[in-house]
């Protein structure tokens, strides 16, 4: 008899959970997110070679996950145990589906004959997870797994992108395995899985409005990341000599400091913001493309940021986005190859009068920048202390290349990021949770996005407010061997709740206020480096240092309260 503290070796062999193991590995995935459940699944995943990155939290898993989708464009595995573990990962998927994100949940569900017996944790999954998924399946039958698998993989792909969860009744798993009756041979572990092009004489429609038009903008969405449009959606607007802004989530679809870029064009149009002066650039357009962009409202500042007498284009894999917020013409299908197909036809059109206007254009974008950096030149280069955030965004930006990542947190680290730090390539990623928005999920992500891409660094930057939700993972960091270098604004206060309650209210309530914490402390109890910067002329060589080590670093910078991004709504008296 087996005895609880003896593992002489695994006793169960090909089993249904080793189907499911090798139906991954066939599509490419190599590693998941777990915490141990479904056993069967873990002991027969890990036996074949796959990786269990193991997590803390279900939802900071989940996070992990996201990232890593992201930034492998290839789906992302989440594990977890049925009933309180299954509902932790409703944060994420959510947050996947509202931006596009394949990942594949395999929870362990109870014992098929178990099921509304008010067995220990049983819960209505399906009901659970059909509001956050574009798919959830509940397996029963051996001989179906493979299906059930390779279906789950293919939901998550195909199409418009999206989250995806399969329940595996726990006793199912420990059953002989039994291949499917179809033979399966494909690797579909990549999106996007079947790409397809716009109607051409629609296309060819939409070249001929941008080039006719006297103020043609792009302003490309996170959608471009996920189509890997960045390159195609260059050329095409060197091609036409039209400017690029982006969304929050758009950001670093083209390289920030490219004559024609905008960057950032979303609600933050306040004082000392990126866009503050080229927001003429969108205001003023007639002809506006949207490539990948959701309309939604952070990215359209309210839906105030686009002029209603402009003629939208929109490109988009999502039928269902197009003409949500703007009546536009439809191109529905691939950014990527959408682009290619655009160049092209734009090179056989004629181009002398995009070509003439170009000098100026450059210009006028060129002075806007220049006057956002003398605007922002005196909080950019504080040496105040408290520190302000926007003197750690300048050190860091001194200090970034091309190759590195950075993710934010939600809120307030989102805009600091948008704002203040310059994207050096086409493709170059700035990870920001902006489905939901939710806190906690900016180090999580970094960890995903790190295991990902083993390349360049990630840096991360968090708030004390977000950073309380998901301390234990910095353990994960330690044991998984993986390295972030997160920068925490310790302000002692939830930002965003304070002043926005201020300037809708007049007054704030009692829960935006902290007891001081030693974040640096929490982190070299778990093993990883910690250190706390009340200088600002320490900024840099903290971050250095952090670049040097193998181990994941947590910078705590101590910061004033009485600082904000230049959010639009803040200033409103600013942008009359």
């Amino acid at each position: 008899m087996l005895k609880p503290l003896s593992n002489p070796g695994l006793n169960a062999h090909d089993t249904v959970g080793h189907i499911v193991a090798r139906t991954l590995q066939r599509h490419g995935i190599t590693q998941f997110f777990g915490q141990s459940l479904p056993s069967m699944f873990v002991l027969a995943a890990e036996e074949m070679g796959m990786r269990q990155i193991a997590y803390r939290t279900e939802n900071a898993g989940g996070y992990m996950a996201d990232a890593y989708a992201r930034m492998s464009n290839t789906p992302a595995v989440i594990t977890a145990q049925n009933g309180p573990a299954a509902t932790l990962l409703v944060a994420p998927l959510a947050e996947a589906l509202k931006v596009s994100i394949p990942v594949i949940a395999l929870v362990q569900d109870v014992a098929r004959d178990q099921t509304d017996k008010n067995a220990f944790q049983d819960l209505d999954h399906i009901g659970l997870f059909k509001p956050v998924t574009k798919w959830v399946r509940r397996v029963d039958q051996a001989s179906r797994v493979e299906d059930y698998v390779e279906q789950a993989i293919i939901a998550a792909c195909s199409g418009r992108p999206g989250p995806v969860a399969l329940m595996l009744p726990a006793d199912l798993l420990t059953e002989a395995g039994v291949s499917s009756s179809v033979p399966r041979t494909s690797n579909l572990g990549r999106f996007p899985l079947d790409r397809s092009t716009p109607d051409h004489a629609l296309l060819r429609q939409a070249v001929d409005a941008l080039i006719q038009a006297k103020n043609p903008v792009i302003i490309a969405g996170g959608g471009v990341h996920g189509s890997g449009a960045h390159d195609a959606l260059v050329e095409f607007a060197n091609t036409v000599s039209i400017p690029v802004g982006t969304t929050n989530m758009g950001k670093g679809a083209v390289d920030e400091s490219a004559p024609l870029s905008l960057g950032v064009m979303a609600n933050c149009m306040g004082p000392n913001g990126s866009g503050r002066y080229l927001k003429d650039f969108i205001t003023g357009a007639d002809v506006i493309l949207l490539i990948g962009n959701r309309t939604n409202q952070n990215g359209t500042d309210s839906w105030a940021l686009y002029p209603k007498n402009a003629r939208f284009i929109h490109l988009d894999i999502d039928g269902q986005e197009i003409g949500r917020n703007y009546d536009a013409l439809r191109l529905v299908g691939d950014a990527k190859l959408a682009l290619q197909a655009m160049t092209e036809i734009a090179k056989g059109a004629d181009l002398r009068q995009r070509s003439a206007g170009k000098q100026a254009l450059v210009a006028r974008i060129a002075q806007g920048k220049t006057q956002h950096l003398a605007e922002s030149h005196d909080v950019r280069t504080s040496n105040a202390m408290p520190i302000r955030p926007e003197r750690i965004m300048q050190e860091l930006n001194a200090l970034l290349t091309g190759e590195d990542t950075v993710v934010a947190d939600a809120s307030y680290s989102t805009l600091w990021v948008t704002n203040y730090l310059t994207a050096r390539k086409p493709g170059q990623r700035f990870i920001t949770p902006r489905g939901l928005a939710g806190l906690g999920w900016g180090m999580p992500m970094a960890m995903g996005a790190r295991l990902a891409k083993q390349d360049g660094q990630v840096f991360c930057l968090v708030g004390d407010g977000g950073f309380g939700h998901v301390w234990s993972e910095m353990e994960t960091c330690k044991r998984m061997g993986i390295k972030v270098i997160t920068l925490l604004i310790n302000n002692g206060i939830l930002g965003y709740q304070k002043h926005a309650e201020n300037v809708k209210f007049g007054e704030h309530t009692s829960a935006v206020d902290f007891s001081g914490v030693d974040h640096a402390a929490i982190a070299r109890a778990c093993g990883i480096h910690g250190v706390r910067v009340s200088d600002p002329a320490r900024i840099a060589d903290a971050l250095r240092t952090a670049m040097a080590s193998e181990d994941s670093t947590l910078i705590e910078v101590m910061c004033t309260e009485n600082a904000f991004p230049p959010i639009t709504f803040y200033t409103p008296e600013s942008n009359a």
